[in-house]
C-alpha cells in the first residue's frame, strides 16, 4: 500500500468551484436582503449565472445556503473591524463598522424565519457568529477608548443593543437614512462622552 495519499483525498477545490460557491454566497446574500423567505434558490442560482444542480452540489439543502450565508456575514464584519482599525482613527472605524452591522442585522431580519429553524437544528451557527461578532466590537471599542475619544466603560454589548432596533425599522422605505443618522448620534454621544 502506498504512502502517497489519493489524489482525491489530498486534492483542493477547483478554482471555478470555489468561485462558485463565492459567488453564490455573494449572490444568496443580496437576494435574501432584499426578498427574504420569499427568495428561491432557483432566483439565486440565475442571478449567480450557474445551474441549479452547481447550486445543490454545494449546498444540498435550503439551510445550508442560509447558514452559510449568515455564517460569511458574520466573518466579513470580523474581517472588517481588523481592517478599519488599521486604515482609520478609532472613532471612525467604530463609526463604519456600526453602518456595517446594521447591514448585517437588516440581512438578519429579512432571513429570521430561516436562521430560526437553523439555530434550533445547530446552535452552534449562531453562537460561533456571535463570537466572532462581540471580539469584532470588543477590539473597536478597546481601541477607541484607549485613544480617550470614548469613555473607558462603554459597554460594546450595548452599542449592539442598540444597533440592533434599528433592523427592525427595515419595512420602511427611508430605513436606511435613518439607521445612518442614528449611528452617527450614536457615535456624537460616544465622542462627548469620551471628551
Amino acid at each position: 500500500m502506498s504512502d502517497v495519499p489519493s489524489s482525491k483525498s489530498a486534492r483542493k477545490p477547483r478554482a471555478d468551484a470555489a468561485r462558485n460557491r463565492r459567488r453564490l454566497i455573494e449572490v444568496a446574500r443580496e437576494v435574501f436582503a432584499a426578498e427574504g423567505s420569499a427568495a428561491t434558490l432557483e432566483e439565486i442560482a440565475r442571478v449567480a449565472g450557474v445551474g441549479i444542480g452547481t447550486l445543490y452540489r454545494h449546498f444540498p439543502t435550503r439551510d445550508d445556503l442560509v447558514a452559510a450565508v449568515y455564517r460569511e456575514t458574520s466573518r466579513q464584519l470580523a474581517e472588517a473591524a481588523d481592517r478599519l482599525s488599521r486604515e482609520v482613527e478609532p472613532i471612525e472605524a467604530l463609526r463604519r463598522w456600526l453602518l456595517l452591522f446594521v447591514d448585517h442585522m437588516a440581512t438578519k431580519m429579512r432571513m429570521a424565519e430561516a436562521l430560526d429553524a437553523i439555530f434550533c437544528a445547530s446552535p452552534s451557527v449562531q453562537t460561533d457568529a456571535a463570537a466572532e461578532v462581540s471580539t469584532a466590537i470588543d477590539g473597536l471599542v478597546a481601541r477607541a477608548a484607549a485613544a480617550g475619544v470614548i469613555a473607558a466603560d462603554v459597554e460594546p454589548l450595548d452599542l449592539l443593543r442598540s444597533i440592533a432596533g434599528i433592523a427592525y425599522m427595515s419595512p420602511r422605505p427611508d430605513w436606511r437614512p435613518a439607521a445612518d443618522r442614528f449611528v452617527d448620534v450614536l457615535i456624537a454621544g460616544l465622542a462627548r462622552g469620551g471628551a
